[in-house]
């Protein structure tokens, strides 16, 4: 192991990394990844491709974690560059659904007016800045893995660059997001005054995923400007708090207040599918027109 106080000297970790916990993180994220997966197929809801891709991303990182953990002391470059990439970029992808989401949620109460974007432009915005925020990282990342103090640092700046760019689209988002709740809860469209649509339940779960992955994007921006020989870098526990839980959670979030919902009233209250509303718990045609 490198010592921690050797500055001057790029080290792959500088701790034992734990074997348990990157394999109980691996299973967590396959867990609630195949869940979505499933889910996502069989309502087609493929504007979740983005979320269920980032959640293989956190599995295979992790699994690369373990893998290079069981290495110690004498790790490879194989699996670190596996896990520093992928566990990097995943929460990027998660970003491209949420992004999505937002759209779709405009669509289907009529609020473009409300919006300060306009949804044609939306999805394409956000989309494109998490693209780019997403290069500019795996970018990074890839210099940080070739093992040499230049382009550690070199790498380190690109990365701090995408993950500033990931909170600069993150904040605009949010703000979107707020303006367009806080219009439509003062002058609702005609669609959501006369029809049932959960419109904030979705919106509300959009401002607790974007939060987690604020928190995460700003420890990692703290973590890079440490560099390599930083506290955070030196300490394992970070990693798994401020970045596997967080993510973790965004994808538990997403299996209660199920994104695919929202297909049903793009579809006028009809489902192709007429499991998906008795899966999600959602009140069907028939159910709704029953006196209570």
């Amino acid at each position: 192991m490198a010592d921690q106080n050797d500055a001057g000297k790029f080290a792959l970790y500088r701790y034992s990394p734990s074997v348990a916990l990157a394999a109980v993180a691996s299973a967590l994220f396959g867990a609630i990844t195949v869940l979505h997966c499933f889910r996502m197929t069989r309502y087609r809801c493929w504007f979740l491709i983005p979320l269920v891709t980032g959640g293989f991303f956190e599995i295979v990182g992790f699994a690369g974690r373990a893998f290079s953990a069981k290495e110690s002391p004498n790790w490879t470059l194989g699996p670190y560059i596996i896990q520093s990439v992928l566990l990097l970029i995943a929460p990027a992808l998660f970003a491209g659904s949420i992004y999505m989401i937002l759209g779709r949620i405009v669509l289907v109460t009529d609020g473009e007016s409300h919006s300060i974007i306009r949804r044609k432009w939306m999805t394409k915005l956000f989309v494109t800045g998490d693209v780019l925020a997403f290069t500019v990282q795996a970018g990074g990342a890839g210099l940080m893995s070739a093992g040499s103090l230049s382009t550690m640092k070199t790498g380190e700046h690109i990365v701090i660059a995408g993950l500033l760019i990931q909170i600069l689209f993150f904040g605009l988002f949010v703000t979107v997001a707020f303006v367009f709740h806080f219009r439509m809860r003062k002058v609702p469209t005609q669609k959501v005054a006369t029809e049932y649509i959960p419109w904030q339940k979705h919106l509300l779960a959009l401002y607790l995923s974007s939060i987690l992955i604020m928190i995460r994007s700003i420890f990692r921006v703290i973590e890079f400007v440490q560099g390599n020989s930083g506290y955070i870098f030196s300490h394992e526990w970070f990693m798994y708090v401020f970045d596997a839980l967080l993510m973790l959670g965004v994808l538990v979030l997403f299996c209660i207040v199920y994104p695919g919902e929202i297909r049903k009233y793009l579809k006028g209250n009809g489902l192709t599918s007429p499991e998906l509303s008795e899966s999600l718990m959602l009140p069907t045609r028939r159910q709704q027109g029953k006196p209570r």
